[in-house]
């Protein structure tokens, strides 16, 4: 008895009257009727006898098991891409532990996804530029050329021999790197282009808005694409879409929200955002604007991540924000649930008062609207959940509203404002106690510098205790002190 999936057996005596049958009719015919239990069979075979591995072998067989969708050359790119990149990454795993058999097994499925990429993105795309064809070229030769030198490989012995070849095998992989990320590149400019085309010739709001959401959707693979968009002018068409108010809330948001990925801090393309510095005072002024009115906690959020962004990107931001009165903007919004209620919301605000905190006038505006008492609010910031990320984010209001008081305390006004809200207290608290910062050290060092420039202006704050333990040591003393305190201590 043979056993088929689903608990069905086969008698592996057949029933002389069926066989008969069978014989009787056409071949191909009695092929296709047994070819169901054939299969079935083979696959039974082949899953019974494959060892279940923790190694990734396993895994990259069955890579790319469902295509993209047909007509959608950027999703063909995007997934492509990540298989090839991700067999590029292993066979070099492969190749730095000797394993010769897996490398040429991987090379020569490498090979059929590169020319499957090449055949399925021509048979989409428009005509293809010259360099494309010569890269294509030059990447399905370096293809073949790696499957056949792994395959020799195989054969040699003589590890002398080997280890020169593995050197050949390494540069291969390396050149073969090199042409895979220059034509996946031009690829993907071209379909960002087209992208960013469309939303400039478009006259229709639907398609204004679905299309931004596909480039909203391209910012989140990382920041190759952010560099992409920034290098086709994709940040000055969102500009038009921030300031035409014709457009809905939800497409100036989305707008917003790869404005800032677009000009994240933490991603290394801010030297293709020059032609940004052309329009920055009408994107900064939507984006004001847009929190100012946000209609919801996510437009309030998007919209400020931009700005934060935008602040670290050119100091000039930070003076056009003063002079749009950004800072009451932003402080009468914490006030309001409905637009801020959340740690990542309050996040994004901190960040743009502590850049612009570099400012002289910021000192009197920051007065004028309260906002030392707002910042004071910021020091007691807790997680509800006690997710890892939102812990995080109390941590960043916390570390950032340190650093607030600390550059605004150059102001002996906004330092007299804020012992008389007892900010001294709080930073000692902070300081003194890990569970209030969550042991942080960031949140640590940021309460000191501040408790310091407090403690310069309103010495009489302070008692001598703290004084001698967080003040007059030299930082890294106090910090060493503080970051070994245990709870029962204090």
């Amino acid at each position: 008895m043979m056993a088929l999936p689903g608990g069905r057996h086969l008698d592996s005596v057949t029933l002389p009257g069926k066989r008969l049958h069978l014989m009787q009719v056409d071949s191909v015919q009695r092929w296709m009727e047994d070819l169901k239990l054939m299969t079935e069979c083979e696959c039974m075979c082949v899953l019974q006898a494959k060892p279940i591995s923790l190694e990734e072998d396993a895994q990259g067989d069955l890579i790319l098991a469902g295509g993209p969708g047909p007509g959608d050359p950027l999703q063909l790119l995007l997934k492509r891409g990540w298989v090839i990149s991700t067999e590029l990454r292993r066979i070099g795993q492969k190749l730095a532990q000797d394993r010769w058999a897996r490398v040429h097994s991987m090379s020569v499925r490498l090979t059929c996804h590169a020319r499957s990429m090449v055949s399925e993105y021509s048979a989409v795309s428009r005509n293809s530029s010259k360099e494309m064809d010569q890269i294509e070229k030059l990447l399905m030769e370096k293809c073949s050329e790696l499957s056949a030198v792994t395959e020799r490989c195989l054969q040699v012995e003589n590890e002398h021999v080997l280890k020169s070849m593995k050197a050949c095998v390494s540069e291969t992989l390396s050149t073969l790197g090199q042409h895979f990320g220059q034509l996946l590149e031009l690829a993907l400019t071209r379909e960002v282009q087209a992208l960013v085309r469309k939303i400039d010739a478009s006259d229709n709001i639907y398609t204004t808005e679905s299309t931004t959401g596909n480039l909203f959707s391209l910012t989140q693979e990382g920041a190759p694409l952010c560099r992409i968009i920034a290098k086709v002018d994709g940040v000055l068409c969102l500009a038009d879409i921030l300031t035409d108010d014709s457009h809905s809330e939800a497409t100036r948001a989305e707008a917003a929200a790869v404005v800032a990925q677009v000009t994240s801090p933490h991603l290394p393309v801010t030297q293709h955002l020059s032609s940004f510095l052309e329009s920055m005072e009408e994107i900064v002024t939507a984006l004001v604007k847009l929190c100012q009115e946000a209609s919801s906690g996510e437009v309030f959020l998007l919209a400020s991540a931009a700005l934060a962004n935008i602040t670290f990107f050119d100091t000039m931001a930070c003076e056009m924000l003063l002079q749009l009165n950004a800072i009451r903007v932003l402080l009468e919004a914490c006030s309001d649930k409905q637009r801020v209620d959340t740690p990542y919301t309050r996040d994004q605000i901190v960040t743009i008062l502590a850049n612009m905190s570099v400012l002289e006038q910021c000192a009197s505006d920051i007065i004028q609207e309260n906002g030392v008492q707002l910042i004071m609010g910021m020091l007691s910031e807790k997680p509800r959940s006690g997710t890892p990320a939102e812990v995080a984010a109390c941590e960043r209001v916390q570390q950032k509203a340190a650093v607030t008081l600390a550059r605004l305390s150059r102001d002996p006004d906004v330092a007299r404002e804020a012992v008389r809200l007892s900010c001294m207290s709080r930073l000692i608290e902070l300081c003194r106690s890990p569970s209030e910062r969550n042991s942080s050290d960031a949140v640590l060092v940021a309460c000191l510098a501040a408790l310091r420039r407090l403690a310069g202006v309103c010495p009489e704050g302070l008692q001598d205790s703290d004084f001698q333990q967080l003040v007059q040591p030299r930082l890294v003393d106090s910090f060493l002190l503080c970051s070994n305190m245990e709870e029962s201590f204090v």
